[in-house]
């Protein structure tokens, strides 16, 4: 899908899922959202749940046409978001991860063949600050932190070129995106469900 000419979706579409996080009926399924800037600089935003990772490899070397991306960015790390991360290293094993500290924390505890002791190295390694960016070329990342939205250790990412705002869990909802359905009654039920508690956080 073609957010733009230069940002590409390319998450993948859950039609196994019948309960979201075992206690939230998602009869039209669920998506986990993923992105590729395409820039001098090229970042992925996010990855995908580990039972569609090889979905969503191909379609990240898809966007990629035989170029090599330079940034995985994870703003959060809830298995829906991060469990392909290994995956993606192994694929592409030169890339740089951005994430907050507390991001890199939960990395170190959850992927410790690639995170801890000898994993990946120093350099490959970028702590985002808040209110940080990130220049790709044209693109430039900017991150804000969104701390217990819903976890503590989420970022928001603004990209200030296209004004695109990438935001983690803060305005998702339930429902896979090849089906039609009426996107606010889906984003309201979400937003209540699993972000709501944490409002003043999110303004």
């Amino acid at each position: 899908m073609e957010i733009s000419t230069c940002v590409k979706y390319v998450g993948v579409n859950d039609h196994q899922v019948d309960l979201f996080e075992g206690q939230y009926k998602v009869p039209n399924g669920m998506s986990y959202n993923s992105y590729v800037i395409l820039d001098e600089k090229i970042a992925v935003m996010d990855t995908v749940d580990g039972f569609f990772t090889e979905e969503w490899l191909n379609n990240v070397e898809q966007v990629l046409s035989g170029k090599t991306p330079d940034y995985l960015v994870i703003q959060h790390m809830e298995p829906d978001h991060s469990a392909s991360i290994p995956a993606f290293l192994k694929k592409y094993p030169k890339a740089t991860v951005v994430s907050t500290a507390k991001g890199f924390q939960f990395m170190e505890q959850f992927f410790p063949e690639f995170f801890a002791g000898q994993g990946l190295p120093a350099e490959q390694r970028i702590v985002a600050a808040n209110d940080g960016v990130l220049e790709l070329g044209q693109h430039s990342l900017h991150f804000v932190y969104a701390p217990m939205v819903h976890w503590p250790e989420v970022m928001m990412t603004y990209e200030a070129t296209e004004k695109i705002l990438f935001a983690a869990d803060g305005f998702g909802k339930f429902g896979a995106l090849d089906v039609e359905e009426e996107w606010a009654n889906e984003a309201r039920r979400y937003y209540i469900g699993i972000v709501g508690k944490y409002g003043p956080q999110v303004q």
